[in-house]
């Protein structure tokens, strides 16, 4: 699984266990729908560390909560061949 595809599974999780939309997370959290659509959608692969922690707040969580996932935490960045 490629390392962007680990935040939008969370972002995704998340949303289905409070019974929340994208549409409603980006009214939350005060992040345009369209950056969030493309951040789920896979088109923005890098969101801004400040996004992140907006979605985060929206979710009533640190952006270390939020970043604290076994997927996330088990990921090799040696795997990727970037550097």
């Amino acid at each position: 699984m490629e390392y962007s595809e680990l935040y939008i599974k969370r972002i995704r999780m998340l949303c289905k266990a409070r019974g929340i939309s994208i549409n409603k997370l980006a009214v939350m959290s005060g992040v345009k729908q369209s950056t969030l659509d493309n951040i789920v959608r896979g088109l923005t692969q890098n969101p801004r560390v400040k996004t992140l922690h907006k979605v985060a707040i929206a979710f009533n969580m640190t952006l270390a909560e939020f970043l604290d996932f076994d997927e996330l935490n088990a990921y090799s960045f040696e795997d990727d061949g970037e550097e």
